[in-house]
């Protein structure tokens, strides 16, 4: 995963969470993808959630305070055992907040503090590889006091488990170092369990060598495997455990404090969470899409912070000067400050020291990635809009109309749903939001004469409850597009109140795994008014639930400028599409579905710890559009099963499912040389996992592609014109009420 410069943190040796973003408790888990480099199974959509609450302030934004001055100081971990009085602040709160506004209204109490820890010791040591079952066995005393310690304020059980976690980090290192020191033997059968839930802890130093062995086994292994790989494998294992040790002596207050609040908060529900000053900013920063720095994404890759990709007009890619792949080694300020060496710092304080206020100045020390002399760069920030997190459109000519032109075809690529709160907030006529883009886009088609409209959600994790309405509403007449329900049990409905329609003619939504939240909201209306066809996995990803961002800092200091205490994340409405049905936990189900390896990963919310249950609420009433009929839909699986089980695309495609299949139900990986890199070679599950996730991450790279799925798709398209005949305008005098 890159990330940008400006924004949140990469881990680059383990399958991490989307985006790598501390929104759904992933700042606990940034430290589990620290501490290990073994393939496990990612739940990416962590970080999907309509992310504003629709009894939020105002109109309907974020109820997010005065701008905040400075943030509490943090306090390295390791040189402290003691909680700060801000650590008994911010956990008083947070705990009174989850008791009276959670939407399940689960009472914090011994099942959940049991929760807690089993969260809080997987997000510390995922894959057992650090604690020992003696430490575990201890810390499990406490399995029933954590409700009671956070209700009052105490934190100090997350020190004691850090701590000694610490300690046992400093103690794998120089098993690390042994280890590698000697040689490996590759041609027993021996294996990787990769699933943790099968793994035990480490009784002994016996058995924790044991361990590792077979994880120093698997990373050289992965690293012989990559062609790309120039360094001396040993060397590089070498100092990927080492700076690994140094990063995790690096974590600070805040830091620890997110993790073990999130994993308290998780424990109601996998949405609501603590996030930190810093990543709280960050969140704010990838609704937005913009911010003040020098345009670079980037990733960290065994000790060395790396630049992954320029943003398109930055100042990064201004200046000619930097390229993917250079290393950052040193960051000052200004044109004189002092020179800070960032070799083995924590990616979000590297970050820190480079994002800035446009018109200053920050000076890098680059080392080319092909090795040579270190050369000072100096940049000058400026505002970055990220341009690739936008809604973006292509028009393709395909097929043959009767006159025997071609029809166009308009896609629009919907990364998220996007909104400058800030810019909304204080009034800015212009403030960036995906529906206002989104609208321009189809203008620009109706004036080109597109036929058809295909909408790619399938990297869309959600984002803001008020722009899914608003976007919902460009393709449908005013009317109900969902349904809340309060923790009291209260519905209420939402409407678009825009009697208008931007597109009138047909509609085809593409969905994945990866949609949700926001996505659902604007798939479920869109079936359940009959206006379109949903072609993609067999359904969304199956979040139904409302967060809403309370910054903490104005809640205590009725102040101007408060100080950054972080955000809670609080899961407080649960929404359901005009028929009543949630999609929670079941998600939008396509009309066609095709083939594709992500509908086969555990990566729903079902697959989630603690996910708020499916229910149901009555219809409302609305009037449905003649856009999809039974029949309609019937044809199409048709004509669509036809062409694909004539295609070696697919069928290949279908031969790799059941491989992934097969090897996901073993939930090992052969560690013997030969069949390590022949299943590798053949096909390998991780890797697959691996290359797909890192896709979704770089975002859109392409409006649209024209592989054998793409083209799947537009022949869908054509197909549902054909069908249509003549009804291809979707008009009000068509509509049949429901209720």
């Amino acid at each position: 995963m890159s990330i940008l410069s400006e924004v949140i943190v990469r881990r680059e040796f383990t399958l991490r969470p989307l985006l790598g973003l501390t929104v759904k408790g992933n700042g606990m888990r940034r430290l589990g993808d620290l501490l290990t480099s073994a393939s496990r199974p990612r739940n990416l959509l962590c970080i999907a959630l309509v992310g504003v609450s629709v009894w939020a302030a105002g109109i309907g934004l974020l109820p997010v305070g005065p701008k905040a001055s400075v943030a509490v100081e943090a306090k390295l971990v390791a040189e402290t055992n003691t909680p700060s009085p801000n650590d008994r602040t911010v956990t008083r709160l947070v705990a009174m907040m989850m008791r009276r506004e959670h939407l399940t209204k689960h009472p914090l109490d011994d099942e959940i503090s049991r929760r807690g820890l089993d969260l809080f010791l997987k997000s510390i040591d995922p894959r057992k590889l650090y604690l020992y079952q003696s430490d575990v066995d201890e810390f499990n005393k406490r399995r029933n006091d954590l409700d009671d310690m956070v209700n009052g304020g105490d934190v100090s059980f997350s020190y004691t488990v850090f701590h000694r976690l610490l300690q046992r980090v400093d103690e794998r290192l120089g098993m690390v170092n042994q280890l590698l020191a000697g040689e490996f033997d590759f041609t027993p059968d021996d294996v990787l369990i990769s699933d943790p839930d099968k793994l035990t802890y480490a009784k002994t130093p016996a058995e924790a060598r044991e361990r590792w062995v077979k994880q120093l086994k698997y990373d050289t292994l992965v690293l012989k495997a990559d062609k790309s790989n120039k360094e001396d494998i040993r060397e590089r294992l070498r100092r990927r455990y080492q700076s690994i040790a140094k990063r995790m002596h690096q974590t600070d207050s805040n830091e620890l404090l997110e993790m073990f609040l999130t994993s308290i908060t998780s424990a109601f529900d996998p949405h609501s969470t603590y996030m930190a000053p810093v990543n709280a900013e960050n969140f704010n920063i990838v609704i937005g899409l913009q911010l003040e720095g020098i345009g670079a994404k980037l990733k960290m890759i065994d000790g060395y912070t790396v630049i992954d990709e320029l943003i398109p007009g930055g100042p990064a890619d201004k200046s000619g000067q930097l390229k993917a792949g250079d290393r950052i080694v040193s960051v000052g300020q200004g044109e004189e400050g002092a020179v800070v060496d960032v070799a083995d710092m924590k990616l979000n304080d590297v970050v820190s020291r480079i994002r800035g206020e446009k018109n200053t100045v920050v000076r890098l020390g680059v080392m080319p990635e092909t090795g040579g002399n270190v050369k000072t760069i100096k940049i000058t920030r400026a505002k970055i809009e990220l341009k690739d997190s936008e809604a973006s459109s292509t028009i393709i000519e395909e097929g043959k109309k009767a006159d025997g032109s071609p029809f166009k075809l308009g896609v629009i690529n919907l990364p998220s749903f996007y909104m400058d709160m800030e810019g909304a907030r204080e009034g800015n006529e212009n403030y960036k939001s995906c529906s206002r883009d989104t609208r321009r886009l189809i203008d620009e088609f109706n004036r080109k004469g597109v036929d058809a409209l295909v909408l790619d959600l399938r990297k869309n994790g959600g984002g803001s409850l008020t722009e899914a309405i608003a976007l919902t509403g460009l393709f449908v007449e005013q009317g109900p597009i969902l349904q809340v329900k309060d923790p009291d049990g209260r519905v209420t409905q939402y409407d678009d109140t825009d009697r208008g329609i931007a597109w009138r003619g047909p509609l085809v939504v593409m969905i994945s795994k990866f949609s949700a939240s926001a996505s659902e909201i604007l798939a479920g209306a869109i079936q359940d008014y009959h206006r379109g066809l949903i072609v993609g996995d067999s359904s969304t990803h199956g979040k139904g639930t409302v967060q809403t961002m309370m910054d903490l800092g104005p809640q205590l200091f009725r102040i101007a400028n408060p100080p950054k205490l972080g955000s809670l994340k609080l899961t407080v409405q649960q929404f359901y599409r005009p028929s009543g049905d949630s999609t929670q936990k079941r998600g939008v189900l396509s009309d066609v579905v095709l083939p594709s390896l992500t509908d086969h990963y555990d990566v729903s919310e079902s697959d989630l710890d603690y996910p708020v249950e499916f229910d149901k609420v009555p219809a409302v009433h609305y009037r449905r559009f003649d856009q999809v009929s039974a029949n309609t839909v019937s044809a199409l699986k048709e004509l669509s099963t036809q062409r694909i089980e004539r295609s070696s695309d697919f069928t290949r495609l279908q031969k790799n499912i059941k491989q992934y299949e097969e090897q996901k139900a073993k939930k090992e990986i052969p560690l013997n040389e030969q069949k390590f890199l022949a299943r590798r070679a053949e096909f390998d599950a991780e890797k697959e996992e691996e290359k797909t996730f890192d896709e979704h991450e770089r975002g859109v790279t392409e409006v649209f592609k024209r592989d054998y799925y793409g083209n799947e798709v537009l022949s869908i398209t054509l197909d549902y014109l054909r069908l249509l005949g003549k009804d291809k305008v979707a008009n009000a005098g068509n509509l049949a009420p429901v209720n």
